[in-house]
């Protein structure tokens, strides 16, 4: 699949965003300006994540219109469950910052919706039966943990995070073992995505056009074997084992902010790859898969 940045940009930053909005909600209870600070930098990055999002449409004005599909549509109801997080967890975030006394019922409610509006984007992708790759249960638990281990290493919890860490490591080389295999495993042909199977081995004859398409830019991505391997071992590096030792070595303010900053650009060289390494099987009529 094509790596737009606008929808790597979208995952990243929005799974950030609601992962520090849930820690917010339930484990942290920062007051007055740490509370502002905190609380806005939590909706900082989900709106922005969330309007990412509408620059890879054609026609970003109608993007409210995909509300009214939350029957079918897992963006649908991850747009839905999003409104409701930022909704609910305004007046919690208010008393926080202003010394209200609410009490923390608010906040564990917003805290579901964010970590409901977490397993939608994931299963945005990993209800895809023709991007094999995604198709898996890595996926989701790829995406909790950038989320969950961006939330608390932004909110300070230094042990949490650590932990954290540790998992979101293990999640990826999963995705990377699992998910490398995956074309091959669902037994994906140019025989059964044309139902000519039964006759022989199918084979490319002629391409279906003979200019560029859409299908082809967005569908079709190749990348080099010896680069994805490149790039994943920095992109554990980056978003897991740099973040873990400076962490381990000091738990100041700066050393959170620098292992955070470390984790992100971790985090979107990951979220690259994910787009980059999905193969979509309509590449078999074109002849781009194997």
């Amino acid at each position: 699949m094509h790596p737009a940045p606008s929808v790597i940009l979208f995952t990243v930053l929005s799974g950030l965003g609601f992962g520090m909005l849930a820690a917010l909600g339930v484990i942290v209870h920062p007051y007055g300006w740490t509370a502002f600070v905190l609380w806005g930098l939590g909706y900082g990055f989900a709106v922005a994540g969330l309007l990412a999002s509408t620059f890879h449409l054609g026609h970003p004005e109608r993007a409210w219109r995909a509300l009214s599909q939350w029957r079918t549509s897992w963006l649908s109801r991850e747009g839905i469950a999003a409104i409701a997080t930022l909704v609910l967890l305004a007046p919690m975030a208010l008393s926080d910052w202003l010394g209200l006394g609410f009490g923390r019922g608010l906040g564990l409610i917003g805290a579901i919706l964010a970590l409901a509006t977490i397993a939608t984007t994931s299963m945005i992708y990993a209800q895809l039966k023709t991007v094999p790759r995604w198709n898996h249960w890595t996926v989701p638990v790829q995406f909790f943990a950038f989320a969950l281990t961006g939330g608390a290493m932004m909110t300070g919890q230094r042990g949490l995070a650590l932990g954290l860490l540790a998992v979101l490591a293990c999640a990826l080389l999963a995705h990377w073992r699992f998910g490398d295999g995956r074309f091959a495993a669902v037994g994906a042909t140019m025989g059964s995505a044309t139902g000519l199977g039964h006759l022989g081995r199918v084979s490319v004859f002629d391409p279906a056009h003979t200019a560029g398409s859409y299908v082809m830019r967005e569908m079709i991505f190749v990348v080099g074997r010896k680069h994805a391997a490149r790039l994943r071992v920095l992109a554990l590096g980056l978003a897991c084992l740099l973040p873990a030792v400076i962490l381990g070595l000091s738990g100041s303010v700066l050393a959170c902010g620098v292992a955070v900053v470390v984790h992100l650009l971790g985090a979107l060289a990951a979220r690259w790859l994910f787009f980059a390494e999905a193969e979509h099987v309509v590449g078999l009529y074109y002849g781009q898969r194997q």
